[in-house]
């Protein structure tokens, strides 16, 4: 249960601000349809997610405990790092002609691997040994922070402080990496 927590807490901060959320709300902006949006972005997230989590598993039986806590660690700094230098991308799927729902997936999907959320998921799996958990928590989080997004549209980045919110978990991030990693080394 803790790795289905952890993550969801992770992904759900984690995703504030990112580029992913971004897109959500330039997309609903445009096809005027948060629902199908939302089921697009939860079908990139749930896919994303699963391919961190089995990821993890994979890695988990292969590194020892101590690896594994310095691999969150890791993931933590990545995860920290990103959210103060997130920036707004570059509306994305403009040449689509498919509709909301498959624009969603599939932009959603690209611009979301081999992101933060993704290697915290994946570092998670491995710590908690919980793969589809850790996938299940992540994909929840993510969409739980694009639901605002979707239904926000346009209206997004006024509505909500974004850049300081990304700012401020960037920061938690950094400090959770920084506390994870002095513990896996047996710094204390």
């Amino acid at each position: 249960m803790e790795a289905l927590l952890t993550s969801f807490i992770a992904a759900a901060l984690g995703q504030w601000g990112d580029k992913s959320q971004w897109l959500v709300a330039d997309l609903a902006a445009r096809y005027r349809r948060p629902r199908a949006i939302l089921l697009g972005a939860a079908v990139a997230a749930l896919a994303n997610s699963l391919i961190a989590g089995i990821g993890g598993g994979l890695i988990h039986p292969m590194i020892t405990p101590r690896a594994t806590s310095l691999l969150l660690a890791i993931a933590f700094v990545f995860a920290g790092v990103e959210g103060l230098l997130g920036r707004r991308p570059k509306p994305k799927g403009e040449a689509w002609r498919q509709g909301p729902i498959a624009t969603a997936a599939f932009c959603v999907f690209v611009f979301g691997f081999a992101d933060k959320s993704q290697f915290v998921t994946a570092a998670l799996a491995a710590q908690f040994n919980a793969p589809l958990l850790a996938a299940a928590g992540a994909a929840a989080g993510t969409i739980a922070s694009s639901i605002p997004a979707a239904y926000l549209g346009e209206r997004f980045h006024r509505a909500a402080p974004v850049r300081t919110i990304g700012i401020c978990v960037g920061l938690l991030f950094l400090v959770t990496a920084f506390v994870l990693g002095v513990n896996a080394l047996r710094l204390t």
